[in-house]
């Protein structure tokens, strides 16, 4: 029995011995031939043997794990949210440039917002634009309504034969009060307010304008 187990020892030792000699061997023939001592070591090496992989390869890839589709959309879908959250809050605090809002703007109905002529009779038309030139109403009973009742009756259409004077303020020329609008020959309103102009600028008040004509005969 322990003869046996001497010889299996011995052949093993040939074995390996023989390996050895013949790996070798295999690098001694190559270097003769001028070949590289890596090509050398590579012939000598069995052509199939198994690249063994390195252990800090192993233990890097170990814990990789792999991410289905499912996980990568939901990773995706959670990014997004993040995103318009964070738009959100910036725009809350105001750091976020705020939108322009266009103006609604009326209708347009042709009025310029001006206040619409007074209409009635003469007398308060007159009444009604003395505040407009900045005087009171005493201007008006005392002084405004005798003088145009003594040149003209108040009438719209009033015209003198003699020099053409024409209108509740007797203007002349009559179309002087164009100026005032081009409906003078019959709106009422319109010589009334030309005729309070031609008043302010020339005595400064119908009060004025009216101890002019008395003393004078005209204004």
């Amino acid at each position: 029995m322990l003869t046996n187990r001497i010889s299996l020892r011995a052949a093993a030792a040939v074995g390996c011995a023989t390996v050895v000699a013949g790996a070798a061997f295999g690098v001694s023939a190559f270097a003769d031939s001028g070949a590289s001592p890596e090509q050398a070591a590579s012939a000598a090496l069995p052509q199939d043997a198994p690249k063994a992989e390195s252990q800090s390869e192993q233990e890097f890839f170990s814990d990789v794990e792999e991410v289905s589709d499912e996980q990568r959309a939901s990773a995706r879908q959670e990014a997004k949210e993040r995103v318009e959250d964070a738009n959100a809050a910036a725009g809350a605090s105001g750091t976020a440039a705020p939108e322009k809002k266009e103006e609604e703007k009326e209708p347009d109905d042709g009025d310029d917002g001006g206040s619409a002529p007074p209409s009635g009779d003469p007398k308060g038309i007159a009444k009604a634009m003395l505040g407009d030139f900045g005087w009171s109403s005493d201007q008006f009973s005392g002084c405004l309504e005798p003088l145009w009742e003594k040149e003209s009756n108040w009438n719209p259409s009033a015209q003198n034969p003699s020099s053409g004077a024409y209108g509740i303020p007797q203007a002349l020329p009559g179309s002087k009060m164009a100026t005032a609008g081009s409906d003078w020959q019959t709106n009422p309103a319109t010589q009334i307010e030309w005729g309070l102009g031609y008043i302010q600028d020339r005595y400064g008040s119908p009060c004025e304008a009216w101890s002019h004509s008395q003393a004078n005969g005209w204004y």
